[in-house]
């Protein structure tokens, strides 16, 4: 069971840096998107849609989901979690 989730961990993150490059080709200079998080903070997981690609990250001071546009490197939202 473990290494299935690492397993799909290792998918969606290689997913996400396929769709965040656009395609762009060898040589070129790819995009970079920075999640802006503070220092301790972690990514626990990924997942992918059509319409978006959410980030679970965990912080210090709390755990969110980040929304990110699949096409480009562009923020589209973020969900506060809560205890």
């Amino acid at each position: 069971m473990g290494v299935l989730i690492v397993a799909g961990t290792v998918a969606l993150a290689v997913l996400l840096v396929q769709r965040l490059g656009n395609g762009t080709p060898s040589g070129g200079s790819a995009s970079v998107l920075s999640l802006a998080q503070p220092e301790g903070a972690r990514i626990a997981g990924v997942a992918a849609t059509d319409r978006a690609l959410a980030v679970w990250v965990t912080r210090p001071d709390g755990e969110r989901v980040i929304l990110l546009d699949p096409n480009g490197t562009r923020r589209i939202g973020e969900i506060r979690l809560r205890d």
